[in-house]
């Protein structure tokens, strides 16, 4: 555990989000590594086509179906930050137990959804019909493993909250390598196609999670995780469910934004959707820096806004900024530099190669943007004003880049698709620098002292 509210603030943010970083590149390859064995093993590459459509297809349809999970858990997870800054440590263990109750009740009501809308969604979304069984058959799979994947992430929130960013990287690594075996396995040795990336995946998953557990119980026992045996605090529930609440409704507007903007794309056939799903892949790897600087930040704020310390945030908010935007910077110059080269890695399509190198320079030329949005949401989440953060991101969509979306593409086709991402980025940079100039976001604590 790390005490964030000492020492100095770059250097304890840096120190944080290191591990993180390497845990989310290492977090991402799960869909990453199954793209590009997907992309690359199986059959024509009319079929691996199709098949790397179908898993990308899948992609906004499993974030819908999480998303509200994603907001209420974050919201426990800022709970237990700031009780751990105010060291009320009586607190801490209520708000893990209530956060896992949340990710039980609600996963489980959420697979049981998902399985019954999945083919009708990608109907909805104009998926074309040769890719809808496969797309099915892939998220149908992941649906199954859904509280495991959950959980994992639970572990690894709860023990960020304490200042611990390491050990989830160690739980991390070994999943994702046994995830690389069982894909390699079931879908070139076993000829699984896309449901035996869909296994290995929750398999390495549920291995991670498992781990998670054993390694918070031993090691933390004012914890003890029993999931059996996991007891309620209304208190907390409901200070979660207000923090967490307009974040999960943020997000799954978001993908309900993202239903929209695959709709434009399907209308241009499966090379580009491919070349959509890949260059998306390439694009989550790239903005993982500026994610888990949020991230941290996030943790930061929580714990120093909860100790009372508006000072140190600010401090570390500058500090961020300047880490994050050379990450961000550096990033754009390989991406940019290397799109060919990096869409090759997931298949020998030159059309989709070309397509998604396209999308990779305009996109990637502007990481800069999200870094410093992301840098400002960080410390609004870290203190529990997340409704601004909604709002934020609601209008840069829905108000912004899906209508900028359909208008670029009668212009310049799938092109202006990827021009209305960074400038929705610009717009939500230029409203975050103004909220938080204002200071609102610092009397949001919940701990009362």
């Amino acid at each position: 555990m790390s005490d964030l509210t000492v020492g100095r603030e770059g250097r304890k943010i840096m120190r944080f989000t290191l591990p993180m970083l390497i845990g989310g590149v290492v977090q991402q390859m799960y869909s990453v590594v199954d793209s590009m064995i997907v992309g690359n093993f199986i059959g024509t590459p009319e079929e691996a086509t199709r098949a790397l459509s179908a898993i990308g297809a899948t992609f906004p349809v499993f974030y819908a179906l999480i998303s509200l999970i994603i907001g209420l858990a974050s919201g426990a997870t800022v709970v237990t930050s700031q009780y751990y800054g105010a060291k009320q440590i009586d607190k801490v263990k209520a708000s893990v137990d209530t956060l896992f109750v949340i990710l039980l009740i609600s996963s489980a009501v959420m697979t049981t959804v998902g399985l019954l809308i999945s083919e009708d969604i990608f109907v909805l979304m104009r998926l074309p019909k040769e890719i809808i069984p496969e797309a099915k058959l892939y998220l149908n799979i992941l649906m199954g493993g859904l509280f495991t994947a959950l959980g994992y992430n639970g572990i690894a929130s709860v023990l960020r909250s304490l200042g611990d960013s390491l050990t989830p990287l160690y739980f991390l690594i070994i999943s994702t390598i046994l995830n690389v075996g069982l894909d390699l396995l079931f879908v070139w040795g076993f000829q699984w196609g896309v449901a035996g990336a869909a296994y290995a995946t929750i398999i390495a998953q549920f291995v991670s999670f498992a781990m998670g557990i054993i390694y918070i119980n031993r090691k933390h026992k004012f914890l003890n995780i029993n999931l059996l045996k996991l007891k309620v605090d209304k208190d907390i529930f409901f200070k979660s469910v207000k923090i967490g609440l307009p974040t999960g409704l943020q997000q799954l507007f978001v993908s309900v934004g993202l239903f929209a903007v695959f709709g434009i794309v399907n209308k241009y056939g499966t090379n580009v959707i491919a070349a959509y799903s890949v260059a998306g892949r390439i694009d989550a790897l790239a903005i993982i820096p500026a994610m888990n600087f949020s991230q941290a930040l996030a943790s930061f704020t929580g714990q120093n806004i909860g100790a009372g310390r508006v000072d140190r945030i600010q401090r570390g908010m500058s500090a961020t900024l300047w880490m994050s935007g050379l990450f961000a910077i550096i990033i754009s110059i390989i991406v940019v530099i290397f799109s060919k080269f990096l869409m090759s890695l997931f298949t020998d399509n030159q059309e989709v190669i070309r397509i998604g190198s396209e999308y990779l320079v305009i996109v990637g030329s502007f990481y800069i943007l999200f870094s410093v949005m992301f840098s400002f949401t960080g410390v609004f989440r870290g203190a529990g004003d997340t409704i601004i953060t909604m709002l934020i991101s609601l209008l840069s969509l829905w108000l912004f880049r899906i209508p900028l979306s359909y208008y670029l593409s009668e212009l310049y086709g799938e092109q202006g698709i990827w021009m209305s991402i960074p400038a929705a980025w610009a717009l939500g940079m230029i409203f975050s620098a103004v909220y938080y100039a204002f200071g609102r976001w610092k009397r949001k604590s919940v701990v009362k002292r």
